[in-house]
C-alpha cells in the first residue's frame, strides 16, 4: 500500500498560501484568454487530484457544476447577439459563433474557479486564516473562516439529515410531487437551523475565549523560514513575467465583434509567458513532486543502511 504523505505546499507559511491562491483565482476570474484558462484548468485539476483524488474531483466538482456550466454556456448565445459570424436563428434572435465561444469561456471560468476554491478549502484551514487576519479584521476573519468551513460541511450534514428523514419515510424520493417538495423544504429547514445554531455556538465560544479583544495574545506554530522566502521569491518572479506579458498584450482576448486572441500564433515571447503562467499554476504540484522524490531518496538510503552489516553502519563497534 502506498504511503500517504502531506502536501508540501500546505506546509508553507499561510501568507504564502494565501498570496498564491488569491493571485491564481483572481487572474483566472479576470482573464478570458483561452490558453491561460486551459493552463489554469490543468493546474487546478492536477492539484485538486493530488489533494482529493481524481475520482472525487470528477464526481463532486464536475458533476456538481455541470448543470450551471451548461446553463451559462447556452444562455449567453441565446440572449446576447453580439458578433459577426451568424450560425442560425432562434426566437430570441440570431446566434453567433462569438457568443457561443464566449459562453463556453464563461462556463470554463466558473468551473476552474470552483476547482481552485476546492483546493483552497483543503490548504487554507481555519487556523491559517485566523492567524493572518485575526488581529487586523477579527470579526470578518471569523465570519469568513466559518463560511469556508461550513461549505464542505454542508454536504456531510445534508447526508446525515437525509438518512434520518429516509428512515421515517420523509425523504425527497418518498410520496407524490407535493410530498417530495414538502420533504425537501423540511430537510432544507433542518439544514439551515443546524448552520445557524453552529454559527452561534462558535461565536459564543470565541467570545468566551476573548477573541478580538485588544492586547490578546495568541499561540501560532507558523514561522516564515528560508524555504518560504525562496518560494515567495520564485512566485513573485513568475508573476512578474506574467504581468510583463500582459503589458505586451499576450493575455489580450476579444470576442466582440470578432474573436481576437493575443499571443497566437505562438512567438518566443508568448511561449515564455505561457511557461511562466504554467509554472505559477503548477507550482504546488511541482513542489510536491520534488518533495516526494526527496522523501523516496531518503527512504531508500535508510533501507540500504538497515540492510548493511552492523560493523559498517557503526564504525565505533569495529574498534
Amino acid at each position: 500500500m502506498k504511503e500517504k504523505r502531506g502536501d508540501a505546499f500546505s506546509d508553507c507559511h499561510p501568507a504564502v498560501n494565501f498570496f498564491w491562491f488569491a493571485a491564481v483565482i483572481l487572474i483566472t476570474m479576470l482573464n478570458s484568454h483561452p490558453v491561460f484558462l486551459g493552463i489554469s484548468f490543468l493546474g487546478a485539476f492536477c492539484y485538486a487530484s493530488r489533494l482529493q483524488g481524481w475520482q472525487r474531483v470528477l464526481k463532486f466538482n464536475l458533476l456538481a457544476t455541470l448543470p450551471a456550466m451548461i446553463i451559462v454556456a447556452f444562455i449567453n448565445p441565446a440572449f446576447n447577439h453580439y458578433g459577426v459570424t451568424m450560425l442560425f436563428y432562434l426566437k430570441t434572435g440570431p446566434v453567433t459563433l462569438e457568443a457561443i465561444v464566449y459562453g463556453l469561456v464563461l462556463a470554463s471560468m466558473l468551473f476552474i474557479s470552483i476547482l481552485w476554491f476546492s483546493c483552497y478549502n483543503k490548504v487554507m484551514t481555519t487556523d491559517k486564516f485566523v492567524y493572518l487576519f485575526g488581529r487586523v479584521i477579527p470579526a470578518l476573519s471569523l465570519v469568513l473562516s466559518m463560511v469556508f468551513r461550513f461549505v464542505p460541511r454542508f454536504g456531510q450534514q445534508l447526508t446525515v439529515i437525509r438518512n434520518g428523514q429516509k428512515a421515517i419515510g420523509r425523504d425527497v424520493k418518498n410520496g407524490n410531487i407535493f410530498k417530495k417538495m414538502r420533504h425537501g423544504i423540511t430537510i432544507f429547514s433542518v439544514l439551515v437551523t443546524w448552520a445557524l445554531e453552529n454559527a452561534i455556538d462558535t461565536s459564543d465560544s470565541m467570545r468566551a475565549r476573548g477573541y478580538g479583544l485588544k492586547g490578546r495574545s495568541a499561540f501560532a506554530i507558523f514561522r516564515f523560514d528560508n524555504r518560504d522566502g525562496i518560494v515567495t521569491g520564485t512566485l513573485l518572479a513568475l508573476m512578474g513575467v506574467y504581468f510583463g506579458g500582459m503589458a505586451a498584450g499576450i493575455s489580450f482576448a476579444q470576442y466582440d465583434p470578432q474573436i481576437k486572441i493575443g499571443g497566437l500564433p505562438l512567438t518566443p515571447l508568448s511561449v515564455i509567458i505561457y511557461v511562466a503562467w504554467a509554472g505559477f499554476c503548477f507550482f504546488p504540484v511541482i513542489l510536491g513532486v520534488l518533495e516526494d522524490r526527496r522523501f523516496e531518496k531518503l527512504k531508500k538510503m535508510a533501507d540500504m543502511e538497515r540492510r548493511l552489516p552492523w560493523y559498517l553502519t557503526d564504525p565505533k563497534k569495529m574498534m
